[in-house]
């Protein structure tokens, strides 16, 4: 089988944002990694038909097919004490684990609406497209995920992440 036209350069040119988002979706590499590779199995057929703008379909199965593999795996999940590898460059390791942590704990309707509200910088409007939901839903996951959010991470003198 013959890749589409345009979908290779598609995949070349978002791969990083790709796996980006879909780690802060899955909290995990390994499990980002065969996200994006499902995701794009899946959207290879329609690709003819979405090749103008392929992002926003291509956002809706991954945050489809994530919650997806969640319901499915959720009660194999299992806890453990083996930190995930540093990251290259200064950050705050410690807040960047429990951020993480934290979006773990979260409702995946809820992670998907703040990872790609505030990681992924989409609109409002877009995430509602991109989800397929009303944009009072999106307000309302994202209002009761940063609520959640500020409950399970400890507040800070001047920390602004997760300010009202």
């Amino acid at each position: 089988m013959t890749t589409p036209d345009g979908f290779a350069e598609f995949v070349l040119a978002r791969q990083a944002a790709l796996l980006r988002t879909a780690y802060l979706l899955t909290g995990h590499a390994q499990d980002a990694e065969d996200l994006v590779q499902t995701t794009l199995v899946k959207v290879v057929p329609r690709w003819r038909h979405i090749q103008d703008n392929p992002e926003p379909y291509v956002r809706r199965v991954m945050v489809n097919e994530n919650v997806s593999r969640w319901r499915r795996r959720r009660w194999r999940e299992e806890s453990t004490d083996v930190l995930p590898e540093q990251l290259a460059h200064d950050v705050d390791h410690d807040e960047l684990l429990a951020v993480r942590s934290a979006l773990v704990g979260l409702a995946p309707r809820q992670r998907a609406v703040l990872v790609l509200r505030y990681y992924e910088g989409l609109s409002e409007a877009e995430i509602a497209a991109a989800l397929g939901i009303a944009p009072g839903t999106v307000k309302s996951q994202a209002r009761d995920g940063l609520a959640r959010l500020r409950q399970a991470l400890p507040a800070e003198e001047g920390a602004g992440s997760l300010t009202r």
